[in-house]
């Protein structure tokens, strides 16, 4: 009675190594001829000769102490003992096999879940053009894609929150892995018929004075700082009049006459007719945009997302 009432975790033992215990091969064979109550037909399904199949029951029964099977020259029956043995571990085999070949297709990176992050500058480009192939290559991948300012998907990743972050760089962090996507131009925002569109070039001296308009510090907090190191490194120091949390706002706001604002090259497709841009002339105004992972993530998912973002830059 004991050894019916244990068969499942009897069954679990077996999983580690077909000759642990009952042996998972034995079980899986007990458990076919059960179904089919045939030699012959049992013997077909598992690729057995019958006389091996017959080897495998025999050792079962030998192990667990009772027959499992009642066997004429007409028919097998099972016995008692037996159906309740079916019984017990049926479900359990199938739900063993079905559990490895779900294993197998995530380890494949054919299912399980991603989660990616992204700021707004490879909002328009880098991350789509990335998603589109990645979800195409593996439509079965729960990918799942959350805007997050730069410095809060340095937190996100440490936290496990999300799984790779299109960020603000360079990152140089020792638990971290980076792959610089794009490295582009700024450009300045202005409204139409504005005073610098009048000038041949636009250099970064040219700004200093303007009314400037930026993201807040809340969300924009990385790009500032970088601005800010840009700017200060010439000398300049930005009058920044205004502040506001999106690119729509930002744009409504030059749009009106109420200053410029600096854009990344990513953006300027987008600005719609009313507004201009110019590009600021200086090998040093660039803005560079990374993907990023965790080093111990290395996950199939991770490493075939990161292959089809790099597909997206360099520019």
């Amino acid at each position: 009675m004991s050894a019916i009432i244990h068969a499942p975790y009897a069954l679990m033992r077996g999983c580690h190594s077909v000759s642990d215990h009952f042996g998972i091969e034995n079980v899986h064979s007990f458990i076919t001829l059960a179904e089919e109550l045939s030699f012959r037909r049992a013997a077909e399904r598992l690729h057995l000769d019958q006389s091996a199949l017959s080897r495998r029951i025999q050792k079962l029964e030998a192990t667990l102490g009772f027959r499992l099977l009642e066997r004429t020259t007409r028919e097998v029956r099972l016995t008692q003992a037996g159906r309740s043995f079916y019984d017990d571990n049926a479900g359990l085999l199938r739900g063993y096999e079905t559990s490895i070949h779900l294993a197998r297709r995530i380890a494949d990176g054919k299912l399980g879940a991603l989660n990616v992050g992204y700021m707004a500058f490879a909002a328009t480009e880098l991350m789509p053009a990335a998603v589109a192939r990645f979800r195409h290559a593996h439509p079965e991948v729960d990918l799942t894609i959350r805007y997050i300012r730069t410095q809060g998907q340095k937190i996100a990743l440490a936290n496990d929150e999300i799984d790779l972050g299109y960020m603000i760089g360079p990152f140089d962090h020792s638990d971290y892995h980076t792959l610089t996507l794009s490295v582009e131009p700024l450009y300045v925002v202005t409204p139409r018929n504005h005073a610098l569109l009048r000038l041949a070039t636009v250099t970064p001296a040219d700004l200093s004075g303007q009314d400037v308009i930026l993201g807040d510090t809340h969300e924009w907090d990385e790009y500032r700082w970088r601005l800010n190191n840009l700017f200060s490194a010439e000398g300049i120091s930005l009058n920044i009049t205004l502040e506001a949390s999106n690119t729509l706002a930002l744009l409504g706001l030059v749009a009106a006459g109420l200053g410029v604002t600096i854009y990344p090259e990513s953006l300027i497709g987008f600005l719609g007719r009313s507004v201009e841009a110019r590009p600021i002339m200086h090998p040093q105004f660039r803005i560079s945009t990374v993907l990023a992972w965790k080093r111990s993530n290395r996950s199939r998912q991770v490493r075939e997302f990161v292959d089809v973002a790099k597909l997206s830059g360099i520019r």
